[in-house]
């Protein structure tokens, strides 16, 4: 078992190279290497993908412009391990070869904790995860804020990098959404303590500004300086957080003048860095952006900067950080090389509603909760529309538990004994399906997988396919990981990302009880993929207008929007100690919202069926997706090819 830690524990990161006309390193690429810089990581090895061969005389040039600590070298894109091949890059993995982590926010969380686990004394590295560790944890399919940071701003500099456009004539979009982001005032966790200080010291320099009684100004005052502790405030405070600065006594008890002031009336904390108060993860993303951004500037600094002063304020600030200006240098990036103008104390926009933390989720702004689903079933079952369930192949189907492995087994995950029953009911549902549909040399890939309950017993029972986990959590991956490892699994992998890191090719998709918008994403996966898939909804109620997704798909009678959001708020009414025609209801409407779902794929060639687990009481959330593409010529019809 040591032996299979310390493995686990050697990690091989790969990135994109540089493009063939140049010596620009993807962006991607550039802020990797700078996050290594300021960890001062030296356990992990770089390996830069390189899609033609590199000279010795190309290499050694380039290599001086790389991070001297960091171990790099390049290797080519035939070389790299097969899970990383079928991964976006940046893309990491462990010294076994079958735990891959991709995509950057993942692989940047995890160089951060990489880094905890080989020196814990690193307080300033755990703070760029932010409050309660949540920082660009959020997926980029249902976040924009991570999206923005992670796809939108790198996208949008590399274009304009690669394409230079007139900035006279328009900056890109994303720059303009971050610097009105940088704008807002915000609200962190426990602000109260720093507001009153703030206003605190706001009236202590007007103080200093008036004559005194004697009409003589205070002698302490100086000219033109009168605001500068107060606007300095936020920036203080987050300085002391990494211990490099005093923090202003916030313990302290104010005089009764401000005590008395309501929360409401406090002024607003600006931003310091890109998320608030606090140098984050999200601002070593922007820092090699936004420093290539603005040195591609130089020559129209006049007419452009003026328009990105909370931009500029947050470049100045980002320097001030210790630790950044030596990673920065040792990554090649002179960031006092830019001769820029000093902003103007931007005021905050008082009226402006803070904005919410960007460590959670954001999805677009739901419509109210009016009414029920009546109406609507109606108005769709006058158009000749209702919920159709298709036959259940093989109701009696089961795995063998009795003979199976204990690591195999629900009940290894210390769950309760009834739950452990339906699991095992679930899953001989789902393994039933994929089981038909397989043949010797297919990949199945697991998505969503959790700790591995469907997937580690697929590979059992598939050993001659190849089963891929999917989980952006890493602990449940990890833990799924030391169950196989204990059934000496060989034909399994698992991948730490967000299912658009995935562009592996495989031939059937997989998930049980894929949550809300995550059942959609899983379907158009797979038919992108040309993939068969065999899924479980669940958290009808969590469906909503997400960046990539818009509903209904297909059920044009129910045009409206709100009307079919009631339908899935009304899809979760299905639990046990509900009344039975309520639950009724709730399966028709789970019905109507997978009939949306199957219209949809069929659109892209896919036979779908419709159908109910057995035992149907094995899940509230008991409907299950089965779908093929037509065009697959492995067999005939999904329904006739089940029952054989």
């Amino acid at each position: 078992m040591k032996d299979s830690d310390s493995a686990q524990q050697q990690l091989s990161l790969y990135t994109e190279a540089w493009s063939q006309t140049d010596d620009h390193l993807p962006l991607h690429t550039s802020i990797v290497l700078f996050l290594l810089s300021y960890c001062e990581l030296n356990s992990v090895r770089v390996f830069l993908v390189c899609n033609t061969a590199v000279s010795t005389e190309a290499w050694r040039r380039r290599r001086t412009k790389l991070p001297q600590a960091v171990d790099v070298c390049c290797v080519s894109v035939e070389d790299v391990p097969p899970l990383v091949k079928g991964c976006r890059l940046p893309a990491a993995v462990d010294g076994t070869g079958q735990l891959c982590r991709a995509g950057l926010a993942v692989v940047l969380r995890h160089v951060i904790n990489k880094t905890m686990e080989d020196d814990p004394s690193k307080n300033n590295v755990l703070s760029l995860l932010g409050f309660k560790k949540t920082c660009l944890k959020a997926c980029a399919e249902v976040s924009k804020w991570t999206r923005l940071c992670e796809i939108d701003i790198p996208f949008a500099v590399e274009e304009h990098l690669q394409n230079p456009t007139n900035p006279n004539q328009q900056l890109p979009s994303a720059i303009t959404v971050l610097e009105r982001r940088l704008s807002e005032p915000v609200k962190v966790h426990n602000d109260d303590k720093i507001r009153r200080q703030k206003l605190k010291e706001q009236k202590q320099d007007k103080r200093n500004e008036f004559p005194t009684a004697l009409g003589e100004t205070n002698p302490e005052s100086k000219p033109g300086q009168s605001s500068e502790s107060s606007a300095e405030l936020e920036l203080r405070a987050a300085l002391a957080r990494l211990s490099v600065a005093a923090v202003p006594r916030l313990t302290s008890r104010e005089n009764s003048e401000i005590r008395k002031v309501k929360t409401a009336d406090l002024p607003p904390l600006e931003h310091v860095f890109a998320e608030g108060l606090y140098f984050t993860l999200t601002d070593v993303v922007l820092l090699p952006c936004i420093y290539h951004y603005l040195y591609s500037l130089q020559a129209h600094a006049a007419s452009v900067l003026p328009c990105l002063p909370h931009l500029l304020r947050w470049y100045s600030r980002v320097q001030q950080v210790p630790g950044v200006p030596r990673a920065a240098e040792d990554c090649g990036l002179n960031l006092s090389i830019l001769h820029l103008p000093t902003p103007n104390h931007p005021a905050p926009s008082v009226g402006d509603e803070p904005h919410p933390d960007p460590g959670q989720e954001e999805m677009s702004e739901q419509l109210p909760f009016v009414g029920g689903p009546r109406p609507t079933m109606t108005k769709l079952k006058e158009n000749g529309i209702e919920a159709v369930f298709t036959p259940h192949p093989c109701p009696a189907w089961t795995l063998p538990w009795d003979s199976l492995p204990e690591a195999i087994n629900p009940t290894e995950g210390k769950m309760s004994n009834v739950r452990a029953v339906r699991k095992m009911q679930q899953l001989n549902n789902l393994v039933a399906m994929v089981t038909k549909l397989a043949r010797p040399g297919y990949i199945v890939v697991d998505f969503c997988s959790g700790s591995g309950h469907v997937g580690i017993v697929l590979a059992h029972t598939l050993p001659h396919c190849q089963v891929v986990l999917i989980e952006n959590k890493e602990e449940s991956l990890v833990r799924a990981q030391r169950r196989s490892a204990q059934l000496g699994l060989k034909n399994i992998g698992f991948i730490q990302a967000n299912l658009d890191y995935f562009t592996g090719p495989f031939h059937i998709g997989v998930a049980l009880h894929a949550c809300g918008i995550a059942t959609d994403m899983v379907m158009e996966h797979c038919i992108q993929a040309q993939a068969a898939f065999v899924i479980s909804p669940c958290c009808y109620g969590f469906i909503q207008n997400a960046v990539k997704f818009t509903f209904p798909k297909r059920l044009v009678a129910a045009d409206a929007i709100s009307e079919h959001m009631i339908l899935c708020r009304f899809a979760d009414q299905t639990a046990v100690q509900l009344n039975p025609e309520r639950r009724l209801t709730g399966k028709r409407c789970m019905g109507l919202v997978d009939l949306d779902r199957s219209w949809a794929a069929e659109t892209h060639g896919y036979s779908v069926q419709v159908m109910t687990m057995e035992p149907e009481n094995c899940s509230p959330k008991n409907n299950m997706l089965v779908g093929r593409p037509l065009q697959r010529s492995e067999g005939e019809d999904i329904a006739s090819k089940l029952q054989a």
